[in-house]
């Protein structure tokens, strides 16, 4: 098997396929003959594996965790072919996807598996895994509701359902109050459990009872779980969402909107740089072309026209040095895979100060002008076009708000499509847990 080839309907990251070609011919090379990664024993296999590399499993060493992703691919292709598994998109996973499956929720990293079977010299793990999988799923199967017992079709989840639900790719700026985030960092799990808990009672608006539901599943109960006798900073590596969730819900008093990743970096912040030029450089032919066929100004304004003021060269939404980024708190620095993350604005709040939506929407204007006057036909407005540079001009506002009137520490904070949309009535609860004396003993 020296070139593995991904099921039709399952799309294989890139670098996890060349990856599994490359062990494959690694391991055929070894062996003087082709080592079946999708069917031969993980035993046999680990054989061959222990030959390659020379010695024990190096969890550091770049070429031992490419062959680590090598056979992750293999186990995740197994998966596919038993269980119709897929990959989804995942920024919290090492390999950049996750591996889920149609019939139950179920997410498995696949590379995470094999590190920690390989680290054990015990690659047959797979198998004690894939049995669980099995199981669990089966059972699953077996949970129908009447009507799919009578006939109806169960429905399937797809790879957009687990992206929806998991995958942190929506962004929102918050302003946290360092007193409040550590107070409530520093409490037990019990005190804080109770303090949401009657929050959730007295919202205003009252939560619809679905909405109250959830939230007492995610946090509260989630919460009983925890060690009652440890603070919950101390547990955060235990649970570093629960940990910063509640970081969120007791510390946070100002921010904006959140938006796609993609949106902030390549519309949103590229604004804030670009400024109010008083002129725009000249056009090719391709981009004249564009405007004439109907893309969208916003798009082309942020891409054709270079920034009036310095951003960092490599970074963070191509507007944060790296060393503009730093730990919520310093409790924080045992969790691998932060999503709440402290932001340095020093180098964003003198283009804040200046920033005005009314300048921006006219330069906006003046753009289009001098768009359809070079490719001499009118510009044409559309629906979507309108509503991306209204929420792109308030995410800048929210953005300057919270940085020049707000007293407290930015924050970035990655969410997942289902958090963003629920964080409205989030909002509500979090009002209510900050209106009253909270932190109960």
């Amino acid at each position: 098997m020296s070139d593995p080839a991904a099921p039709q309907g399952y799309p294989v990251p890139q670098h996890v396929h060349q990856a599994q070609s490359q062990v494959a011919a690694a391991l055929e090379k070894s062996e003087g003959k082709p080592v079946d990664l999708l069917k031969a024993p993980w035993q046999d296999v680990e054989k061959a594996v222990i030959k390659l590399l020379g010695g024990p499993f190096q969890v550091n060493q770049p070429e031992h965790q490419t062959l680590a992703l090598g056979l992750a691919g293999a186990f995740a292709l197994r998966l596919m072919q038993e269980h119709q598994a897929f990959w989804f998109p995942n920024r919290d996973s090492p390999e950049g996807a996750t591996l889920g499956f149609p019939d139950a929720i179920i997410m498995l990293s696949p590379f995470g598996a094999v590190m920690d079977s390989l680290g054990q010299g015990k690659l047959a793990r797979l198998d004690d895994l894939a049995s669980d999988i099995r199981r669990s799923l089966g059972q699953a199967r077996l949970n129908v509701n009447p009507a799919q017992a009578l006939g109806t079709q169960a429905q399937k989840l797809s790879p957009v359902d687990y992206q929806r639900l998991f995958d942190p790719g929506f962004l929102q700026f918050v302003v946290l109050d360092p007193n409040k985030t550590k107070t409530a960092l520093d409490t037990k799990p019990d005190a804080l459990s109770r303090d949401v808990r009657n929050a959730l009672g007295r919202t205003q608006p009252p939560l619809p009872p679905e909405a109250r539901q959830q939230f007492d599943g995610q946090i509260v109960q989630s919460l009983a779980r925890l060690d009652a006798t440890k603070p919950l900073l101390e547990q955060a590596d235990r649970a570093p969402r629960l940990a910063e969730l509640m970081a969120h819900l007791c510390g946070t008093i100002g921010g904006t909107g959140s938006a796609p990743e993609d949106f902030w970096h390549e519309v949103v912040l590229p604004l804030l740089f670009i400024g109010n030029p008083a002129s725009f450089p000249p056009l090719d032919e391709e981009e004249l072309e564009a405007f004439r066929q109907g893309v969208d100004v916003l798009p082309l304004f942020v891409d054709m026209v270079p920034y009036a003021h310095k951003a960092p060269d490599e970074g963070l939404l191509g507007a944060f040095e790296m060393s503009d980024v730093g730990l919520v708190h310093p409790g924080f620095a045992k969790v691998g895979a932060l999503r709440l993350i402290r932001i340095n604005s020093a180098r964003i709040k003198p283009l804040l100060e200046q920033f005005d939506p009314a300048k921006t929407a006219d330069t906006l204007k003046r753009f289009t002008e001098y768009l359809a006057k070079s490719a001499g036909k009118p510009a044409t407005t559309s629906a979507q076009g309108d509503e991306m540079l209204k929420a792109a001009l308030t995410l800048l506002a929210d953005l300057k708000r919270s940085v020049t009137q707000v007293q407290g520490d930015l924050c970035l904070r990655r969410l997942t499509e289902a958090e963003a949309a629920s964080e409205q009535a989030l909002a509500v609860v979090r009002k209510a847990l900050q209106g009253s004396l909270i932190i109960t003993a």
